[in-house]
């Protein structure tokens, strides 16, 4: 990625050659080439690339044909399994997959939608985590006679032949210290993204690599979730969800970047998410279940890591809106209830407003999940607190009356929500902003027949 800078764009035609490198060398014509292409890109779709408009911030612009005339190319090049070939296609996916914020591509192409393009992704994080161990994992002990004294068998010392570190001498070569190792394994792990080529080793420096390029293809896809041509796509695509699930499935001992580009994936297609696919006739990968979607869901929302249970919070509100997910999230309600609870009480911001967007959802599936909420411990004082306190975003207290209002409509609550009868009163009287939703909360706690309160009657119940 280049910054166009005041100056430095637009003015000359050359590239200036780097420093300690002739002008012609190939470094300085390489670089030469990509400013043209990205010269040539951006007045594709920029226009005048010299307008103060464009000269501000860094910025990238891409021409919109690139993925149509490549995309062949991108796939066969994910699936070829070499360093050089997965590491351009990653980079410029990840570049196609960016979309700032002011960009408006209306001719683009749903990158999810070239043929084969997202099973290769996908390919690319299971071929990690098929070689992916727990970090306190111990090789059980395996006797072997065969080839025991020979190094490069695969039987005696397994790997270790074919690590290019290791101490094993060859005829012609001298073996490396275990610091000369160390310090080559570091550098080599550091540097082959721009430098390495050829396939990937299968010792702790290959794994490394794996676990980088995972990554960087977990990165893609959850870029392409953001857009909104490839939701119907990858909302339907079993092996997709799938692996998501799964990443977040072994929170504990997977790459935490991995983790979150799966959650915020899962987050962002849930609207479109019906769990009943793991059941469907489409060919399944891993043998996910609905049941372990939950509990992998469940695992998220008791994360103490903020942005994972946020999330999670935030997944399960989108998720209970479709009415064939509710016989699958139902059964863990109370578990639900009180986790979002404790949520409520925490000072972060963006914790409550996760925690109020998916009670205000749960609250509307039925009478039973309105009765469970209200018998929560601390659930009323606490979706009152957000409303008096008050939430910086005036829409999460809004949601949060109406939550109390919703659970008020149920006769079997009411006695609970009386202990704030006088809480809610000073609500209506000093906040013009939710006096309507507090006044209808205190018209049905005290107009009701079967109600006791009859003194009180009398000032609410007109």
């Amino acid at each position: 990625m280049q910054k166009r800078e005041a100056g430095k764009f637009g003015g000359s035609s050359t590239t200036p050659a780097k420093r300690g490198r002739p002008f012609g060398s190939t470094a300085a014509a390489a670089a030469a080439a990509a400013a043209a292409a990205a010269n040539s890109a951006t007045s594709d779709i920029a226009g005048d690339a010299s307008s103060p408009g464009s000269l501000l911030g860094p910025t990238l612009q891409i021409s919109t044909s690139f993925a149509e005339q490549n995309n062949k190319r991108i796939v066969l090049a994910l699936q070829s399994g070499l360093k050089s070939e997965l590491r351009w296609a990653l980079n410029t996916l990840t570049l196609l997959s960016f979309k700032e914020k002011d960009d408006f591509r209306r001719d683009s192409t749903p990158l999810a939608k070239i043929p084969g393009l997202l099973d290769a992704l996908l390919q690319v994080v299971d071929d990690w985590r098929d070689i992916a161990l727990p970090r306190d994992y111990t090789k059980p002990a395996r006797v072997r006679s065969l080839g025991s004294n020979t190094a490069v068998t695969g039987f005696g010392y397994e790997f270790e032949g074919t690590n290019s570190l290791g101490t094993i001498s060859y005829p012609g070569h001298k073996g490396l210290s275990n610091m000369e190792a160390s310090s080559l394994k570091k550098q080599r792990t550091a540097d082959w993204w721009l430098n390495d080529d050829g396939l990937f080793n299968i010792d702790e420096e290959g794994r490394a690599e794996k676990q980088l390029c995972a990554v960087a293809a977990s990165n893609v896809i959850r870029n392409f979730s953001f857009m909104p041509d490839n939701e119907q796509v990858m909302a339907q695509h079993r092996h997709c969800i799938e692996t998501m699930f799964q990443c977040i499935e072994d929170q504990n001992t997977e790459d935490e970047e991995l983790v979150t580009n799966a959650l915020e994936t899962i987050v962002n297609l849930a609207p479109l998410l019906d769990l009943r696919i793991f059941s469907s006739s489409k060919p399944s990968f891993c043998g996910m279940t609905e049941k372990r979607a939950v509990q992998a869901i469940m695992g998220m929302l008791g994360s103490s890591v903020k942005a994972w249970h946020c999330a999670a919070a935030e997944l399960l509100g989108r998720l209970i809106i479709n009415p064939d997910n509710e016989p699958f999230l139902l059964p863990s309600s109370s578990e639900i209830y009180k986790r979002l609870v404790d949520l409520l009480s925490l000072p972060a911001v963006d914790a409550q407003a996760a925690a109020v967007g998916a009670l205000y959802n749960l609250a509307e599936v039925n009478t039973d999940s309105r009765m469970k909420l209200a018998s929560e411990r601390w659930a009323v004082d606490r979706l009152f607190k957000v409303v008096k306190t008050p939430h910086p975003v005036p829409d999460v207290c809004r949601k949060a009356a109406m939550i109390l209002e919703s659970l008020v409509c149920e006769p079997q609550n009411r006695h609970l929500l009386l202990a704030h009868e006088s809480s809610f009163a000073e609500i209506l009287m000093s906040d013009g902003r939710y006096s309507d939703t507090f006044a209808r909360i205190l018209f049905e706690l005290t107009s009701r027949p079967n109600n006791k309160s009859s003194a009180t009657r009398a000032v609410w119940g007109a």
